[in-house]
């Protein structure tokens, strides 16, 4: 009798949330997700106004915001291998006319087809590198395509295949609110544009990447900078040489946790809610503010909790739990690391014994990663399939489409940022990438972000 190690053989991980979903709706799987209407098609609700089921469904959408056109019944009515086929012979012919971008936290039937697979900014700078392509489809959500037209060519154009696939994040600081809150600043510390004895301004801002281009404009026309959540230290080192002050926006949990990392005093970073005078402070509190905390936030990180973590150290004594920075400050304390998407995949890819991986980020990306290194045991923090609303939007039916309209000569779905906005836009962008940080950080948690 042979002896068999099973020790040795690979664990068959399905890495599809799609398929996860679609067995749980309909009983064949186990495991809950939280809205049973992530099994329907996205183009299900074009139609309707909201984010979509998913982890932003709860959050309110601005009048306004950008809606997709109903979708052609022959992609609506294909099946996966369909699609899939459609897909791959639309790239055959379009070649290196093409190029198609994935971020992590889509589905797998998108990214299996996706030239380069990254985080927001990682797409932003392939997208940049491309200068033969002619067209640049942009598998994310809204601000990254927009991000991706401000750094690509002026004859490049930049798709995205679902209008609907907004960042109800990014939503949270719309403009309007942006500007009435500086004007509110300037009451308080005078003129923003003008520095004091020591060369400082009042207050410098910073937004992240995770925002319009009306937003990156802005913060370009005053002196401010984007930030990512990879180097968002180095750009508030970089905002702090240059002011008193900073106006984080729009999550407010990225930019607490990086300055509380930096020895900012929780008392000296005050909410600012945009609905409310001052944003809910007082002149007091604002002079003495270090950082000003926009009240934004990811509704996808936000789901991630301290309980979670102690069920996963409970259950699998010796887990490594590594969250995004994004999540809440009291889960960034208890977790082992925090880090953007790509630093978890790179923590992940470097870990040259089996370990068990409790992480805190968007489940397509963590299905992504089980299937890729059976060697590990990697899970979900969160119990319950809930994906990214608006990454979800993004179906295999809407990449077929804008492919095979490419191939029929038509480009659809193009995303423009006007040059009134895209100018300061750019600079916003460029200040971001001469702020480079530096090779070997301290300490942990700045090493994670």
């Amino acid at each position: 009798m042979t002896a068999v190690n099973i020790a040795l053989t690979p664990r068959r991980i399905d890495p599809s949330v799609d398929h996860e979903i679609a067995a749980i709706v309909t009983g064949s799987g186990q495991g809950e997700t939280c809205n049973t209407d992530l099994a329907a098609a996205p183009w299900s609700f074009d139609t309707v106004p909201g984010y979509g089921p998913g982890a932003s469904e709860g959050d309110v959408i601005p009048t306004g915001a950008p809606r997709q056109g109903e979708l052609p019944r022959e992609y609506r009515e294909a099946d996966e291998a369909e699609l899939d086929a459609r897909i791959t012979a639309a790239k055959a012919t379009l070649g290196e006319r093409v190029v198609v971008l994935g971020h992590f936290y889509q589905r797998e039937e998108v990214v299996r087809h996706a030239d380069y697979v990254g985080d927001s900014f990682q797409l932003a700078n392939a997208a940049k590198a491309r200068t033969d392509a002619e067209a640049i489809v942009f598998c994310g959500v809204h601000f990254m395509a927009e991000t991706a037209d401000l750094l690509s060519g002026p004859d490049q154009a930049v798709i995205l295949p679902n209008l609907a696939a907004g960042c109800s994040m990014a939503d949270m600081a719309s403009i309007d609110e942006v500007e009435q809150a500086w004007e509110e600043l300037a009451d308080v510390y005078g003129d923003l544009d003008t520095p004091d004895a020591e060369g400082l301004l009042p207050v410098i801002p910073v937004t992240y990447m995770n925002s319009s281009a009306a937003i990156k404009g802005f913060v370009g026309r005053h002196h401010g900078i984007v930030c990512t959540s990879s180097n968002a230290r180095t750009v508030l080192e970089w905002a702090f040489e240059r002011g008193r002050r900073v106006l984080f926006f729009p999550d407010q949990h990225l930019g607490r946790n990086t300055a509380k990392a930096m020895g900012v005093p929780l008392e000296q970073m005050p909410m600012w809610n945009p609905r409310k005078p001052l944003g809910g402070n007082d002149d007091a509190t604002l002079e003495d503010a270090r950082v000003i905390l926009w009240h934004g936030f990811c509704s996808v990180h936000r789901r991630f909790s301290v309980s979670q973590i102690d069920k996963a150290r409970a259950e699998h004594p010796g887990v490594r739990v590594i969250v995004h920075p994004e999540c809440p400050m009291e889960v960034v304390d208890a977790a082992d690391e925090a880090g953007s998407t790509d630093y978890i995949r790179k923590a992940i890819e470097a870990a040259t014994e089996p370990t068990t991986f409790a992480i805190g980020t968007e489940v397509n990306l963590v299905q992504r990663l089980a299937a890729e290194h059976p060697q590990h045991e990697i899970f979900c923090l969160d119990p319950v399939v809930c994906p990214c609303s608006t990454m979800y939007r993004i179906h295999p039916g809407y990449l077929a489409w804008v492919l095979e309209s490419l191939v029929a000569g038509e480009v659809v779905n193009r995303i423009t940022v006007p040059a009134d906005v895209a100018d300061p836009a750019r600079v916003a962008l460029e200040r971001m990438l001469a702020a480079k940080p530096p090779a070997a950080p301290a300490a942990a948690w700045e090493q994670a972000s």
